[in-house]
């Protein structure tokens, strides 16, 4: 069955895809919590990735305090050492020792001559997820998701997308429409912005002005469709200050935590992805208010002389749920 999706012409996205979901696929999503972050209980502030090849790296990635780590075979890993890479990557996932943290394997793409090996030993070892490179089109997600399914995966294995090509960015919301179907396993987009970068033509401005409008269509194509998404990685590991500043940035466009190249990167990004605890505080009195009797049924209410609506009351419970969840987290961890 491999095979067959291997080598067959990937089907056209049909525009009938674009729609929204039946209803009953939506509840079946909603009723199953396998949508989003406030879904899955997972963080993912802080997201290194490791390359395939260093042994020692993969070994270090154990302590180190990252919510997620990709074992990448494809771009940190040369053509001829990419089979011993992936045989380095399966046995350190099929051994474990990484805690509580997400482990996420990025394969090559199948079109090379590593693909499909990289995607049979992926599912062998069970990671959380497999990250699919060079994501265009949303037939990318759901031939992989096929070739998963014909390999009888476990369904708790994800796919996450790499979204580095200007096609990715066309196709946005179609790629993301594929995670309405629980088959495709589509739970996090990805930004690739030094790609983006490179194929646009663009220049990399430290106010990252030319990349702004490709992360917000990301954005707003994940968070209609209740997927995670991950800001690109900040290419000088040594500016401490220009990485807060990009994290700043990120989280106020509304990313979920950023990609990262180095274990140093790792506290800052964290720092700047959690909730402040001036935040929860004040989501925690939203919160009080509205429990309130007399507030019960009252669409805005008054909490220390601001308006607050109930919107900002899920926006509220939101953040003291992350701020939990994290906690929670690193006490596991110690």
């Amino acid at each position: 069955m491999v095979e067959t999706f291997l080598h067959s012409p990937l089907t056209p996205f049909n525009v009938a895809q674009l729609a929204p979901a039946p209803a009953s696929a939506m509840l079946r999503r909603t009723k199953n919590k396998t949508w989003g972050v406030a879904m899955q209980g997972r963080q993912r502030r802080s997201v290194l990735y490791m390359p395939g090849s260093n042994e020692r790296a993969l070994e270090k990635a154990k302590s180190l305090p990252a919510d997620a780590l990709i074992f990448d075979l494809e771009d940190a890993v040369a053509p001829d050492a990419k089979p011993l890479a992936r045989e380095k990557v399966c046995d350190a996932v099929k051994s474990g020792g990484y805690g509580s943290r997400e482990i996420v394997i990025r394969i090559n793409a199948l079109e090379t001559p590593w693909g499909t090996k990289d995607l049979i030993g992926a599912c062998e070892a069970r990671p959380d997820a497999i990250l699919v490179p060079k994501v265009a089109h949303p037939g990318d997600i759901i031939t992989v998701a096929k070739m998963l399914q014909g390999l009888h995966a476990p369904d708790d294995i994800s796919l996450w997308a790499m979204m580095e090509t200007p096609m990715a960015i066309l196709n946005a919301r179609a790629i993301a429409a594929t995670a309405v179907y629980a088959e495709n396993r589509l739970c996090c987009l990805v930004m690739g912005t030094n790609d983006l970068l490179k194929e646009s033509r663009a220049r990399a401005l430290h106010n990252r002005f030319a990349v702004v409008p490709w992360l917000a269509t990301a954005i707003v194509a994940a968070r209609a469709y209740y997927l995670d998404i991950l800001d690109g990685v900040y290419n000088d590991f040594s500016n401490e200050c220009g990485l807060r500043e990009e994290c700043e940035h990120g989280r106020t466009l509304g990313m979920d935590g950023k990609t990262l190249i180095h274990p140093s990167q790792i506290s800052p990004c964290n720092e700047v992805f959690s909730p402040t605890q001036e935040e929860v505080d004040w989501a925690r009195k939203i919160i009080a208010a509205f429990r309130q009797p007399e507030n019960a049924k009252k669409g805005v209410i008054v909490v220390e002389g601001r308006m607050v609506e109930r919107l900002h009351l899920g926006m509220a419970e939101r953040t003291v749920y992350i701020a939990e969840s994290i906690h929670e987290m690193e006490a596991a961890s110690a």
